[in-house]
This record gives C-alpha cells, structure tokens and sequence, in this order.
C-alpha cells in the first residue's frame, strides 16, 4: 500500500479526532452523534498512523509531498 498523506494531512486528521473525542467526553454531543462522531474519530485516528485515505485513492489525491 503506498501512502498518500503528508505530515499537515495527518496532523489535522488527528487534531480533529481528539476535539470530537474531548467533545464526546464532556458531554457536548451524544447519542447518535456521539456514535457517529467517535467512528469518524476512530477513522482519522487510523488513517493518520497508516498514512493511507482509502478515499483519496479512486480520485488520485495525494498529499504527500514529492522527495
């Protein structure tokens, strides 16, 4: 698998995540968001370690900039 997200892509990825995260642990969203919010949140977490957005595949974005 080749990555295709840079270092600022990743970053932001998992910014997110923890704001969704600590959004979801003080009570600000719940219920259904909050089951939704932590999937996506769960997503970016693991996008971000691997390097790889299975989205940008088909569309041939890749953030990661050129050696």
């Amino acid at each position: 698998m080749k990555t295709n997200m840079g270092n600022v892509d990743r970053l932001i990825r998992v910014l997110l995540a923890l704001v969704i995260i600590v959004m979801y642990v003080r009570g600000v969203i719940s219920e259904t968001y909050a089951i939704a919010g932590l999937v996506f949140a769960g997503l970016f977490i693991a996008t971000s370690f691997i390097s790889f957005c299975p989205m940008y595949f088909p569309f041939n974005i890749n953030t990661k900039k050129k050696a």
